[in-house]
């Protein structure tokens, strides 16, 4: 099996969210967008206001409501709704917290450049948003 293969089956369980509906659906009291994209990424491009920044290898970890290392936010119910630069490694992470149990995660077609595309807001702070840690940590 393919890395593409892996792709095709994350994206057949959830419906994918376009740039203006991921914008909507992040209003609700119960989802949050999460910025996956390294800093040097998000220090190019500017960020999304009010996303959540976790990079890709603490997502697990960090929202998993059972986890020791999760972020307040982490509860069961939460639409998180993951963002990478293109909306690749965004389906694969998005799976992976379906395989949590967290079976509202989706992601963002196209990523933040489809966002950019889109005329949708984006910040471009002095210094990149930190990555969110656990309370504990």
């Amino acid at each position: 099996m393919s890395v593409d293969d892996l792709l095709v089956q994350a994206r057949k369980i959830m419906r994918r969210l376009d740039p203006a509906e991921a914008e909507a659906a992040a209003r609700a009291p119960d989802a949050f967008i999460v910025d996956t994209r390294p800093e040097f990424q998000r220090r190019r491009g500017g960020e999304v206001p009010g996303a959540i920044v976790i990079e890709r290898n603490h997502l697990e970890w960090r929202l998993d409501p059972h986890s020791p290392a999760r972020i307040p936010e982490a509860s069961a119910g939460i639409r998180w709704i993951v963002l990478c630069d293109e909306g690749y490694s965004s389906s694969l992470a998005a799976w992976s917290l379906h395989q949590l149990g967290l079976g509202r995660a989706t992601d963002v077609v196209g990523g933040f450049q489809s966002w950019l595309a889109a005329g949708l807001p984006v910040v471009r702070p002095e210094r990149p948003t930190s990555p969110r840690l656990a309370p504990c940590w």
